[in-house]
Protein backbone atom coordinates (compact mmCIF):
# COMPACT_ATOMS: atom_id res chain seq x y z
CA UNK A 1 0.00 0.00 0.00
CA UNK A 2 1.31 3.22 -0.92
CA UNK A 3 2.58 5.86 2.23
CA UNK A 4 -0.25 8.11 3.20
CA UNK A 5 -0.15 11.65 2.32
CA UNK A 6 0.55 14.34 4.89
CA UNK A 7 -2.34 15.20 7.02
CA UNK A 8 -3.05 18.89 7.15
CA UNK A 9 -2.48 21.16 10.37
CA UNK A 10 -5.58 22.64 9.86
CA UNK A 11 -9.20 21.56 10.69
CA UNK A 12 -11.63 20.01 9.85
CA UNK A 13 -10.31 17.80 7.21
CA UNK A 14 -11.86 17.96 3.49
CA UNK A 15 -13.79 14.75 2.19
CA UNK A 16 -11.24 13.51 0.35
CA UNK A 17 -8.88 13.70 3.40
CA UNK A 18 -11.34 11.55 5.16
CA UNK A 19 -11.22 8.98 2.32
CA UNK A 20 -7.87 8.73 2.74
CA UNK A 21 -7.71 8.17 6.68
CA UNK A 22 -9.56 5.81 6.60
CA UNK A 23 -8.22 3.96 3.25
CA UNK A 24 -4.72 3.63 4.73
CA UNK A 25 -6.01 2.47 8.06
CA UNK A 26 -4.62 -1.20 7.85
CA UNK A 27 -2.93 -3.85 10.45
CA UNK A 28 -3.11 -3.87 14.11
CA UNK A 29 -5.55 -1.65 15.67
CA UNK A 30 -3.16 0.86 17.62
CA UNK A 31 -1.91 1.89 14.20
CA UNK A 32 -4.78 3.35 13.08
CA UNK A 33 -4.18 5.91 15.97
CA UNK A 34 -0.85 6.28 15.22
CA UNK A 35 -1.75 7.81 12.21
CA UNK A 36 -4.11 9.58 12.95
CA UNK A 37 -1.42 11.54 14.75
CA UNK A 38 0.27 12.19 11.77
CA UNK A 39 0.84 15.79 11.43
CA UNK A 40 0.33 16.82 14.99
CA UNK A 41 4.53 16.70 15.28
CA UNK A 42 4.85 20.12 16.12
CA UNK A 43 1.92 20.60 18.90
CA UNK A 44 2.94 16.80 20.52
CA UNK A 45 7.21 18.39 20.66
CA UNK A 46 5.55 21.46 22.04
CA UNK A 47 3.64 19.71 24.53
CA UNK A 48 5.96 17.23 25.68
CA UNK A 49 8.43 20.24 26.38
CA UNK A 50 5.65 22.11 28.38
CA UNK A 51 5.28 18.40 30.51
CA UNK A 52 8.52 17.98 31.43
CA UNK A 53 9.09 21.58 32.19
CA UNK A 54 5.48 21.88 34.65
CA UNK A 55 6.46 18.29 36.41
CA UNK A 56 10.15 19.30 37.19
CA UNK A 57 9.39 20.79 40.81
CA UNK A 58 8.66 17.31 41.53
CA UNK A 59 11.67 16.24 40.57
CA UNK A 60 14.05 19.21 41.95
CA UNK A 61 11.78 20.12 45.20
CA UNK A 62 12.78 17.07 47.00
CA UNK A 63 16.95 18.09 46.80
CA UNK A 64 16.28 21.37 47.44
CA UNK A 65 14.40 20.42 50.66
CA UNK A 66 17.29 17.83 51.04
CA UNK A 67 20.02 20.44 51.09
CA UNK A 68 17.71 22.99 53.67
CA UNK A 69 17.69 20.38 56.24
CA UNK A 70 21.20 19.70 56.16
CA UNK A 71 21.81 23.05 55.67
CA UNK A 72 20.24 23.63 59.11
CA UNK A 73 20.88 19.91 60.84
CA UNK A 74 24.58 20.68 59.90
CA UNK A 75 25.74 24.69 59.61
CA UNK A 76 29.28 24.04 60.31
CA UNK A 77 29.44 22.15 57.03
CA UNK A 78 27.40 24.76 55.29
CA UNK A 79 26.91 28.38 54.43
CA UNK A 80 23.90 30.23 55.13
CA UNK A 81 24.30 31.14 50.97
CA UNK A 82 23.41 27.89 50.62
CA UNK A 83 19.97 28.21 52.27
CA UNK A 84 18.81 31.38 50.01
CA UNK A 85 20.23 29.91 46.76
CA UNK A 86 17.70 26.46 47.50
CA UNK A 87 14.92 28.63 48.43
CA UNK A 88 15.51 30.65 45.10
CA UNK A 89 15.75 27.43 42.74
CA UNK A 90 12.70 25.86 44.20
CA UNK A 91 10.57 29.30 44.03
CA UNK A 92 11.72 29.66 40.67
CA UNK A 93 11.27 26.05 39.21
CA UNK A 94 7.11 26.55 41.03
CA UNK A 95 6.70 29.82 39.24
CA UNK A 96 7.27 28.66 35.94
CA UNK A 97 4.39 25.52 36.41
CA UNK A 98 1.82 28.33 35.96
CA UNK A 99 3.20 29.27 31.94
CA UNK A 100 4.61 25.42 31.22
CA UNK A 101 1.00 24.22 32.37
CA UNK A 102 -0.81 26.44 30.09
CA UNK A 103 1.47 25.64 27.09
CA UNK A 104 1.21 21.65 27.68
CA UNK A 105 -2.93 21.97 28.21
CA UNK A 106 -3.14 24.34 25.03
CA UNK A 107 -1.19 22.09 22.38
CA UNK A 108 -1.74 18.73 23.90
CA UNK A 109 -5.33 19.65 24.07
CA UNK A 110 -5.23 21.18 19.98
CA UNK A 111 -3.72 17.36 19.26
CA UNK A 112 -6.43 15.72 21.70
CA UNK A 113 -9.62 17.15 20.04
CA UNK A 114 -8.38 17.11 16.43
CA UNK A 115 -7.82 12.87 16.94
CA UNK A 116 -10.97 12.51 18.67
CA UNK A 117 -12.67 14.90 15.54
CA UNK A 118 -10.98 13.27 12.81
CA UNK A 119 -11.38 9.81 14.34
CA UNK A 120 -15.56 10.87 14.49
CA UNK A 121 -14.89 12.22 10.88
CA UNK A 122 -13.82 9.07 9.34
CA UNK A 123 -15.93 6.62 11.09
CA UNK A 124 -18.62 9.01 9.53
CA UNK A 125 -17.02 9.09 6.15
CA UNK A 126 -16.96 5.17 6.67
CA UNK A 127 -20.75 4.55 7.59
CA UNK A 128 -21.46 7.51 4.63
CA UNK A 129 -19.67 4.43 2.12
CA UNK A 130 -20.27 1.06 3.57
CA UNK A 131 -22.87 -0.87 1.79
CA UNK A 132 -26.93 -0.87 2.27
CA UNK A 133 -26.35 -4.58 3.43
CA UNK A 134 -23.83 -3.44 6.32
CA UNK A 135 -26.14 -1.15 7.41
CA UNK A 136 -29.40 -3.33 7.41
CA UNK A 137 -27.59 -6.55 9.11
CA UNK A 138 -25.91 -4.00 11.63
CA UNK A 139 -27.73 -2.03 14.99
CA UNK A 140 -27.53 1.46 14.30
CA UNK A 141 -27.34 1.67 18.46
CA UNK A 142 -23.93 -0.30 18.00
CA UNK A 143 -22.36 1.72 15.27
CA UNK A 144 -23.45 5.21 18.16
CA UNK A 145 -21.51 3.82 20.65
CA UNK A 146 -18.31 3.32 18.20
CA UNK A 147 -19.07 7.32 17.35
CA UNK A 148 -19.72 8.12 20.38
CA UNK A 149 -18.41 6.46 23.11
CA UNK A 150 -15.47 4.58 21.96
CA UNK A 151 -13.79 7.65 20.40
CA UNK A 152 -14.33 9.10 24.03
CA UNK A 153 -12.35 5.79 25.21
CA UNK A 154 -9.46 6.74 23.12
CA UNK A 155 -9.26 10.28 24.14
CA UNK A 156 -8.84 8.83 27.52
CA UNK A 157 -6.08 6.44 25.93
CA UNK A 158 -4.18 9.50 23.94
CA UNK A 159 -4.54 11.63 27.27
CA UNK A 160 -2.65 8.86 29.47
CA UNK A 161 -0.27 8.07 26.45
CA UNK A 162 0.96 11.45 26.34
CA UNK A 163 0.61 12.33 30.23
CA UNK A 164 0.17 9.85 32.51
CA UNK A 165 2.60 7.61 30.99
CA UNK A 166 5.69 9.70 30.15
CA UNK A 167 5.77 11.40 33.65
CA UNK A 168 5.54 8.07 35.08
CA UNK A 169 8.43 7.05 33.36
CA UNK A 170 10.17 10.45 34.36
CA UNK A 171 9.58 10.55 38.11
CA UNK A 172 10.93 6.95 37.91
CA UNK A 173 14.05 7.52 35.62
CA UNK A 174 14.85 10.81 37.63
CA UNK A 175 14.46 9.30 40.84
CA UNK A 176 16.43 6.06 40.26
CA UNK A 177 19.28 8.20 38.71
CA UNK A 178 19.50 10.67 41.64
CA UNK A 179 19.74 7.71 44.34
CA UNK A 180 22.15 6.18 42.13
CA UNK A 181 24.63 8.87 42.67
CA UNK A 182 23.71 9.55 46.12
CA UNK A 183 23.71 5.89 47.78
CA UNK A 184 23.84 2.39 45.51
CA UNK A 185 22.62 1.01 48.97
CA UNK A 186 19.61 2.44 49.00
CA UNK A 187 18.76 1.98 44.92
CA UNK A 188 19.56 -1.53 45.59
CA UNK A 189 16.65 -1.73 48.00
CA UNK A 190 14.51 0.19 45.19
CA UNK A 191 14.81 -2.31 42.70
CA UNK A 192 12.57 -4.97 44.76
CA UNK A 193 10.10 -3.35 44.14
CA UNK A 194 10.20 -3.66 40.45
CA UNK A 195 9.21 -7.58 40.68
CA UNK A 196 6.45 -7.07 42.30
CA UNK A 197 4.97 -4.78 40.44
CA UNK A 198 5.81 -6.94 37.48
CA UNK A 199 4.06 -9.56 38.90
CA UNK A 200 1.00 -7.69 39.76
CA UNK A 201 0.50 -6.36 36.05
CA UNK A 202 1.16 -10.09 34.65
CA UNK A 203 -1.64 -11.57 37.27
CA UNK A 204 -4.25 -8.97 36.75
CA UNK A 205 -3.96 -8.92 32.88
CA UNK A 206 -5.85 -11.22 31.30
CA UNK A 207 -8.91 -11.08 34.04
CA UNK A 208 -8.96 -6.73 33.31
CA UNK A 209 -8.81 -7.29 29.41
CA UNK A 210 -11.71 -9.81 29.31
CA UNK A 211 -13.32 -7.95 31.59
CA UNK A 212 -13.08 -4.41 29.62
CA UNK A 213 -13.94 -6.28 26.67
CA UNK A 214 -17.54 -8.53 28.36
CA UNK A 215 -18.36 -4.46 29.47
CA UNK A 216 -18.07 -2.93 25.75
CA UNK A 217 -19.73 -5.61 24.29
CA UNK A 218 -22.82 -5.59 26.77
CA UNK A 219 -22.99 -1.73 26.20
CA UNK A 220 -23.23 -1.90 22.43
CA UNK A 221 -25.68 -4.46 22.66
CA UNK A 222 -27.84 -2.21 25.43
CA UNK A 223 -27.19 0.86 23.49
CA UNK A 224 -28.42 -0.63 20.13
CA UNK A 225 -31.75 -1.87 22.20
CA UNK A 226 -32.46 1.66 23.77
CA UNK A 227 -31.92 2.88 20.35
CA UNK A 228 -34.77 0.02 19.30
CA UNK A 229 -36.66 1.03 22.14
CA UNK A 230 -37.36 4.60 21.31
CA UNK A 231 -38.17 3.78 17.51
CA UNK A 232 -41.13 1.32 18.75
CA UNK A 233 -42.60 3.68 21.34
CA UNK A 234 -45.67 4.25 19.09
CA UNK A 235 -46.21 0.66 18.18
CA UNK A 236 -45.43 -0.37 22.06
CA UNK A 237 -47.39 2.58 23.50
CA UNK A 238 -50.46 1.45 20.63
CA UNK A 239 -50.38 -2.27 21.84
CA UNK A 240 -49.96 -1.60 25.72
CA UNK A 241 -46.56 -3.47 25.77
CA UNK A 242 -44.81 -0.80 27.95
CA UNK A 243 -44.01 -2.99 30.89
CA UNK A 244 -42.92 -5.71 28.37
CA UNK A 245 -40.34 -3.27 27.17
CA UNK A 246 -39.74 -2.36 30.33
CA UNK A 247 -38.85 -5.88 31.15
CA UNK A 248 -36.76 -6.16 28.37
CA UNK A 249 -35.04 -3.19 28.61
CA UNK A 250 -34.20 -4.47 32.46
CA UNK A 251 -32.45 -8.06 31.07
CA UNK A 252 -30.25 -5.87 29.14
CA UNK A 253 -29.53 -3.27 32.65
CA UNK A 254 -29.16 -6.25 34.50
CA UNK A 255 -26.14 -7.49 32.31
CA UNK A 256 -24.51 -4.26 32.04
CA UNK A 257 -24.52 -4.29 36.13
CA UNK A 258 -23.18 -7.26 36.71
CA UNK A 259 -20.47 -7.01 33.51
CA UNK A 260 -19.96 -3.68 34.92
CA UNK A 261 -19.59 -4.62 38.86
CA UNK A 262 -16.84 -7.38 37.81
CA UNK A 263 -15.11 -5.08 35.92
CA UNK A 264 -15.24 -2.58 39.08
CA UNK A 265 -14.20 -5.55 41.54
CA UNK A 266 -11.23 -6.55 39.33
CA UNK A 267 -10.19 -2.98 39.33
CA UNK A 268 -10.06 -2.60 42.53
CA UNK A 269 -8.75 -5.65 43.44
CA UNK A 270 -6.13 -4.80 41.14
CA UNK A 271 -5.58 -1.04 42.85
CA UNK A 272 -5.98 -2.27 46.44
CA UNK A 273 -3.10 -5.01 45.99
CA UNK A 274 -0.85 -3.02 44.63
CA UNK A 275 -1.20 -0.52 46.96
CA UNK A 276 -0.67 -2.73 50.32
CA UNK A 277 2.43 -4.33 48.47
CA UNK A 278 3.80 -0.73 47.64
CA UNK A 279 2.70 0.93 51.07
CA UNK A 280 4.53 -1.76 52.77
CA UNK A 281 7.67 -1.71 50.61
CA UNK A 282 7.44 2.48 51.82
CA UNK A 283 7.57 1.72 55.30
CA UNK A 284 10.37 -0.67 54.41
CA UNK A 285 12.55 2.31 52.92
CA UNK A 286 11.70 4.39 55.96
CA UNK A 287 12.96 1.95 58.23
CA UNK A 288 16.41 1.19 55.87
CA UNK A 289 17.18 4.95 55.04
CA UNK A 290 16.61 5.79 58.59
CA UNK A 291 19.56 2.76 60.14
CA UNK A 292 21.60 4.32 57.29
CA UNK A 293 21.10 8.08 58.68
CA UNK A 294 21.68 6.80 62.15
CA UNK A 295 24.95 4.77 61.55
CA UNK A 296 25.90 7.83 59.83
CA UNK A 297 25.98 6.31 56.58
CA UNK A 298 23.98 8.93 55.58
CA UNK A 299 23.03 12.51 56.36
CA UNK A 300 19.03 13.27 57.91
CA UNK A 301 18.56 15.00 54.54
CA UNK A 302 18.79 12.30 52.65
CA UNK A 303 16.73 10.05 54.49
CA UNK A 304 13.67 12.78 53.40
CA UNK A 305 14.89 13.05 50.04
CA UNK A 306 15.14 8.94 49.82
CA UNK A 307 11.74 8.87 50.73
CA UNK A 308 10.31 11.49 48.30
CA UNK A 309 11.81 9.59 45.29
CA UNK A 310 10.91 6.02 47.16
CA UNK A 311 7.25 7.54 47.32
CA UNK A 312 7.75 8.66 43.60
CA UNK A 313 9.38 4.95 42.57
CA UNK A 314 6.02 3.40 44.19
CA UNK A 315 3.55 5.81 42.86
CA UNK A 316 4.83 5.66 39.62
CA UNK A 317 4.74 1.88 39.96
CA UNK A 318 1.75 1.69 41.14
CA UNK A 319 0.51 4.46 38.71
CA UNK A 320 2.04 2.26 35.78
CA UNK A 321 -0.50 -1.12 37.16
CA UNK A 322 -3.47 1.42 37.45
CA UNK A 323 -3.21 2.80 34.29
CA UNK A 324 -3.17 -0.61 32.52
CA UNK A 325 -7.19 -1.06 32.77
CA UNK A 326 -7.38 2.28 31.06
CA UNK A 327 -4.81 1.55 28.59
CA UNK A 328 -6.37 -2.32 28.24
CA UNK A 329 -10.14 0.18 27.54
CA UNK A 330 -8.74 2.35 25.44
CA UNK A 331 -6.98 -0.16 23.19
CA UNK A 332 -10.33 -1.93 23.16
CA UNK A 333 -12.14 0.88 21.82
CA UNK A 334 -9.23 1.43 19.43
CA UNK A 335 -9.94 -2.31 17.88
CA UNK A 336 -14.15 -1.53 17.92
CA UNK A 337 -13.35 1.29 16.07
CA UNK A 338 -10.77 -0.57 13.64
CA UNK A 339 -13.91 -2.60 12.99
CA UNK A 340 -15.72 0.00 11.20
CA UNK A 341 -12.44 1.52 9.50
CA UNK A 342 -11.50 -1.80 8.30
CA UNK A 343 -14.56 -3.20 7.15
CA UNK A 344 -14.43 -4.22 3.21
CA UNK A 345 -17.72 -3.93 2.34
CA UNK A 346 -18.08 -0.56 0.78
CA UNK A 347 -19.99 1.03 -2.32
CA UNK A 348 -16.36 1.71 -3.90
CA UNK A 349 -16.23 3.92 -7.18
CA UNK A 350 -13.03 4.32 -7.36
CA UNK A 351 -11.75 4.10 -11.05
CA UNK A 352 -15.54 3.70 -12.30
CA UNK A 353 -16.76 6.16 -14.90
CA UNK A 354 -18.56 9.17 -13.94
CA UNK A 355 -21.23 9.57 -16.26
CA UNK A 356 -22.75 12.79 -18.42
CA UNK A 357 -26.09 14.06 -18.17
CA UNK A 358 -28.06 10.39 -18.20
CA UNK A 359 -31.05 10.05 -20.94
CA UNK A 360 -32.73 7.51 -18.68
CA UNK A 361 -32.72 4.26 -20.98
CA UNK A 362 -33.22 1.29 -18.49
CA UNK A 363 -32.13 -2.43 -19.16
CA UNK A 364 -32.64 -5.53 -16.90
CA UNK A 365 -30.57 -7.95 -18.87
CA UNK A 366 -30.74 -11.61 -17.87
CA UNK A 367 -30.57 -10.93 -14.30
CA UNK A 368 -30.32 -13.59 -11.22
CA UNK A 369 -29.74 -12.22 -7.61
CA UNK A 370 -30.25 -13.28 -4.26
CA UNK A 371 -29.13 -11.54 -0.23
CA UNK A 372 -27.24 -14.73 0.27
CA UNK A 373 -26.22 -18.35 -0.79
CA UNK A 374 -28.69 -19.51 2.67
CA UNK A 375 -31.57 -17.33 0.86
CA UNK A 376 -33.61 -18.47 -2.07
CA UNK A 377 -33.57 -16.50 -5.48
CA UNK A 378 -35.48 -13.51 -5.40
CA UNK A 379 -35.09 -12.71 -8.94
CA UNK A 380 -34.15 -14.91 -11.78
CA UNK A 381 -33.11 -14.79 -14.97
CA UNK A 382 -35.45 -11.63 -15.43
CA UNK A 383 -35.16 -9.07 -18.42
CA UNK A 384 -37.14 -5.67 -18.68
CA UNK A 385 -36.42 -3.12 -21.16
CA UNK A 386 -37.74 0.42 -20.28
CA UNK A 387 -37.10 3.42 -23.01
CA UNK A 388 -36.03 6.74 -21.94
CA UNK A 389 -39.46 8.42 -20.62
CA UNK A 390 -41.55 5.79 -20.39
CA UNK A 391 -43.19 5.43 -17.14
CA UNK A 392 -43.47 1.52 -16.12
CA UNK A 393 -45.16 0.36 -13.23
CA UNK A 394 -44.20 -2.88 -10.84
CA UNK A 395 -47.23 -4.68 -9.66
CA UNK A 396 -47.73 -8.58 -7.46
CA UNK A 397 -47.67 -9.88 -4.59
CA UNK A 398 -45.62 -9.06 -1.51
CA UNK A 399 -42.06 -10.78 -1.80
CA UNK A 400 -42.41 -11.18 -5.87
CA UNK A 401 -39.37 -8.75 -5.95
CA UNK A 402 -40.38 -5.37 -6.81
CA UNK A 403 -38.15 -3.58 -4.30
CA UNK A 404 -35.70 -5.98 -5.36
CA UNK A 405 -35.46 -4.66 -8.61
CA UNK A 406 -35.49 -0.80 -7.82
CA UNK A 407 -32.67 -1.68 -4.97
CA UNK A 408 -30.57 -3.07 -8.13
CA UNK A 409 -31.63 0.10 -9.93
CA UNK A 410 -30.52 2.39 -7.02
CA UNK A 411 -27.28 0.45 -6.78
CA UNK A 412 -27.43 -0.62 -3.57
CA UNK A 413 -26.79 -3.91 -4.67
CA UNK A 414 -25.42 -5.98 -7.17
CA UNK A 415 -26.96 -8.99 -9.53
CA UNK A 416 -25.39 -12.05 -9.02
CA UNK A 417 -25.40 -12.72 -12.63
CA UNK A 418 -26.64 -10.73 -15.47
CA UNK A 419 -26.33 -6.82 -15.55
CA UNK A 420 -28.18 -3.70 -15.19
CA UNK A 421 -27.61 -1.34 -17.58
CA UNK A 422 -28.45 2.65 -17.80
CA UNK A 423 -28.22 4.26 -21.60
CA UNK A 424 -26.65 0.80 -22.34
CA UNK A 425 -23.56 1.51 -19.75
CA UNK A 426 -23.48 -1.30 -16.70
CA UNK A 427 -24.25 0.31 -13.53
CA UNK A 428 -21.36 -1.84 -12.05
CA UNK A 429 -18.91 0.36 -13.83
CA UNK A 430 -20.31 3.91 -13.14
CA UNK A 431 -19.66 6.22 -10.08
CA UNK A 432 -22.89 5.71 -8.48
CA UNK A 433 -22.77 8.90 -6.45
CA UNK A 434 -22.32 11.09 -9.83
CA UNK A 435 -25.35 8.46 -11.13
CA UNK A 436 -27.81 8.99 -8.27
CA UNK A 437 -27.36 12.47 -8.45
CA UNK A 438 -29.42 12.02 -11.10
CA UNK A 439 -32.20 10.15 -9.87
CA UNK A 440 -34.44 10.32 -7.21
CA UNK A 441 -35.89 8.15 -5.38
CA UNK A 442 -39.01 8.69 -2.82
CA UNK A 443 -39.16 5.62 -0.14
CA UNK A 444 -42.24 3.76 1.20
CA UNK A 445 -41.05 4.98 5.15
CA UNK A 446 -40.22 8.97 4.71
CA UNK A 447 -37.45 10.32 6.21
CA UNK A 448 -37.19 13.68 7.29
CA UNK A 449 -34.89 15.70 9.24
CA UNK A 450 -34.99 18.68 12.07
CA UNK A 451 -34.84 21.59 9.70
CA UNK A 452 -36.70 23.38 8.30
CA UNK A 453 -39.54 22.69 5.78
CA UNK A 454 -36.90 24.08 3.01
CA UNK A 455 -34.26 22.27 4.39
CA UNK A 456 -36.10 19.46 3.95
CA UNK A 457 -37.15 19.94 0.03
CA UNK A 458 -33.97 20.97 -0.65
CA UNK A 459 -31.63 18.71 0.95
CA UNK A 460 -28.36 18.76 -0.43
CA UNK A 461 -28.97 21.25 -2.97
CA UNK A 462 -27.30 24.41 -3.04
CA UNK A 463 -28.63 27.96 -4.27
CA UNK A 464 -32.32 26.85 -5.03
CA UNK A 465 -34.58 30.21 -5.15
CA UNK A 466 -37.33 30.70 -3.76
CA UNK A 467 -39.76 29.94 -7.30
CA UNK A 468 -37.99 26.81 -7.69
CA UNK A 469 -39.29 25.79 -4.02
CA UNK A 470 -42.99 27.43 -4.67
CA UNK A 471 -43.18 25.42 -8.33
CA UNK A 472 -42.40 21.85 -6.60
CA UNK A 473 -44.92 22.74 -3.85
CA UNK A 474 -47.50 24.00 -5.94
CA UNK A 475 -46.89 20.79 -8.24
CA UNK A 476 -47.34 18.32 -4.89
CA UNK A 477 -50.15 20.20 -3.30
CA UNK A 478 -48.50 21.40 0.14
CA UNK A 479 -49.67 24.64 0.21
CA UNK A 480 -52.35 23.61 2.63
CA UNK A 481 -49.13 22.48 4.61
CA UNK A 482 -47.16 25.68 4.12
CA UNK A 483 -50.12 27.80 4.88
CA UNK A 484 -50.93 25.50 8.66
CA UNK A 485 -47.26 26.55 9.38
CA UNK A 486 -46.43 29.48 11.44
CA UNK A 487 -43.53 30.49 9.14
CA UNK A 488 -44.51 28.76 6.28
CA UNK A 489 -41.43 27.42 4.46
CA UNK A 490 -39.02 28.14 7.14
CA UNK A 491 -40.96 26.36 9.77
CA UNK A 492 -38.68 23.93 11.39
CA UNK A 493 -40.67 20.94 11.53
CA UNK A 494 -38.61 18.55 14.83
CA UNK A 495 -37.76 15.40 14.38
CA UNK A 496 -38.58 13.20 12.14
CA UNK A 497 -41.44 15.87 11.13
CA UNK A 498 -43.22 14.59 14.12
CA UNK A 499 -46.06 17.19 14.00
CA UNK A 500 -47.32 16.47 10.78
CA UNK A 501 -49.39 14.14 9.22
CA UNK A 502 -48.34 10.72 7.32
CA UNK A 503 -49.51 12.07 3.87
CA UNK A 504 -48.06 15.65 4.49
CA UNK A 505 -44.65 14.00 5.55
CA UNK A 506 -45.11 12.01 2.32
CA UNK A 507 -45.73 14.95 0.09
CA UNK A 508 -42.57 16.74 1.15
CA UNK A 509 -40.40 13.22 0.60
CA UNK A 510 -42.27 13.62 -2.96
CA UNK A 511 -41.44 17.16 -3.59
CA UNK A 512 -37.65 16.50 -2.26
CA UNK A 513 -37.77 14.46 -5.48
CA UNK A 514 -39.39 16.57 -7.91
CA UNK A 515 -37.04 19.64 -7.22
CA UNK A 516 -33.86 17.85 -8.32
CA UNK A 517 -35.41 17.34 -11.74
CA UNK A 518 -34.32 14.09 -11.97
CA UNK A 519 -34.17 11.81 -15.13
CA UNK A 520 -35.36 8.66 -13.56
CA UNK A 521 -37.35 8.74 -10.73
CA UNK A 522 -38.64 5.96 -8.40
CA UNK A 523 -41.64 5.85 -6.55
CA UNK A 524 -41.82 2.79 -3.79
CA UNK A 525 -45.49 2.84 -2.24
CA UNK A 526 -45.29 6.60 -2.23
CA UNK A 527 -48.66 7.01 -2.35
CA UNK A 528 -49.21 4.45 0.76
CA UNK A 529 -49.84 7.15 3.52
CA UNK A 530 -51.97 9.04 1.56
CA UNK A 531 -55.67 9.90 2.01
CA UNK A 532 -58.02 10.46 -1.34
CA UNK A 533 -57.43 14.27 -1.82
CA UNK A 534 -53.64 14.31 -1.08
CA UNK A 535 -53.36 10.99 -3.35
CA UNK A 536 -55.04 12.54 -6.19
CA UNK A 537 -52.71 15.14 -5.54
CA UNK A 538 -49.66 13.39 -5.84
CA UNK A 539 -50.85 10.95 -8.25
CA UNK A 540 -51.39 14.27 -10.61
CA UNK A 541 -47.90 15.44 -9.78
CA UNK A 542 -46.35 12.00 -10.47
CA UNK A 543 -47.90 12.58 -13.99
CA UNK A 544 -46.23 15.71 -15.18
CA UNK A 545 -42.68 13.92 -13.66
CA UNK A 546 -43.68 11.06 -16.28
CA UNK A 547 -43.46 13.02 -19.24
CA UNK A 548 -40.13 14.36 -18.31
CA UNK A 549 -38.09 11.09 -17.47
CA UNK A 550 -38.24 7.50 -16.65
CA UNK A 551 -40.41 6.79 -13.91
CA UNK A 552 -40.50 3.76 -12.03
CA UNK A 553 -43.58 2.99 -9.68
CA UNK A 554 -44.28 0.20 -7.08
CA UNK A 555 -47.54 0.34 -5.95
CA UNK A 556 -50.12 -1.76 -4.27
CA UNK A 557 -52.98 0.42 -4.71
CA UNK A 558 -53.54 -0.59 -8.51
CA UNK A 559 -55.96 2.63 -9.29
CA UNK A 560 -52.93 4.77 -9.14
CA UNK A 561 -51.35 3.57 -11.91
CA UNK A 562 -53.81 3.37 -14.36
CA UNK A 563 -52.18 6.55 -16.80
CA UNK A 564 -48.53 4.29 -16.40
CA UNK A 565 -47.41 3.53 -19.79
CA UNK A 566 -46.56 -0.02 -19.14
CA UNK A 567 -47.61 -2.15 -16.23
CA UNK A 568 -45.03 -5.13 -15.30
CA UNK A 569 -47.16 -8.19 -13.24
CA UNK A 570 -44.14 -9.92 -10.98
CA UNK A 571 -44.62 -13.43 -9.18
CA UNK A 572 -41.43 -15.17 -8.04
CA UNK A 573 -39.14 -13.05 -9.73
CA UNK A 574 -40.50 -13.32 -12.92
CA UNK A 575 -42.38 -11.56 -15.43
CA UNK A 576 -45.81 -12.83 -15.90
CA UNK A 577 -48.28 -9.92 -17.59
CA UNK A 578 -46.92 -6.57 -18.97
CA UNK A 579 -48.80 -3.95 -20.70
CA UNK A 580 -51.40 -1.21 -20.20
CA UNK A 581 -54.09 -0.89 -17.56
CA UNK A 582 -56.56 -1.50 -20.16
CA UNK A 583 -54.94 -4.57 -21.93
CA UNK A 584 -53.86 -6.31 -18.70
CA UNK A 585 -57.98 -6.03 -16.95
CA UNK A 586 -59.17 -7.23 -20.52
CA UNK A 587 -56.67 -10.24 -20.72
CA UNK A 588 -58.56 -11.36 -17.20
CA UNK A 589 -55.25 -12.74 -15.51
CA UNK A 590 -53.35 -12.19 -12.62
CA UNK A 591 -53.61 -8.06 -12.73
CA UNK A 592 -57.21 -8.61 -13.01
CA UNK A 593 -57.40 -10.65 -10.00
CA UNK A 594 -55.39 -8.34 -7.72
CA UNK A 595 -57.47 -5.38 -8.98
CA UNK A 596 -60.53 -7.21 -8.37
CA UNK A 597 -58.99 -8.14 -4.88
CA UNK A 598 -59.18 -3.91 -3.79
CA UNK A 599 -62.72 -3.40 -5.02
Amino acid sequence: MADAPAVPQGTPWSFDEYIAAYRRHAGHPLAILLRFLAGNAKDLTIAMFGLVAKQSPVWVIPIVTRNIINVVTYPDRHHITELWLNLSIGLGFILQNIVTNWLYAYHFGKVNRTIEQRLRGSLIVKLQHLSIRFHNETQTGRLLSKVMRDVENVEVLLDQMFRSLPLIVLDIAIAITVTAFASPKVLLFFVCSVPVAVLAIYAFRKPIRDSNHDFRSQMEHTQAAVAEMLEMIPVTRAHGLQQVEIDHMGRHLSRIRDTGLHLDVINGLFGATSWVVFQAFQLGCLAFTSWLALTGQIQIGDVVLFQTYFAQIVNGISGLINLYPVLTRGIESVSSIGEILQETDVECNARKVEPNEIKGDVEFRSVDFRYSPDYPWVLRDYSLTVPAGQSVALVGDSGSGKSTLLNLLIGFAEPEAGQVLVDGVDLSTIDLDAYRRQIAVVPQNTILFSGTLRDNITYGLADVDDAEVDRVIREVGLEDVVDALPEGVDTPLGEHGGTLSGGQRQRIAIARALIRRPRIIIFNEATSALDSVSEKQVQQATERMMSQCTTFLVAHRLSTIRNADRIVVMEHGRIVEEGTYDELMAKRGKFFALKKLQE
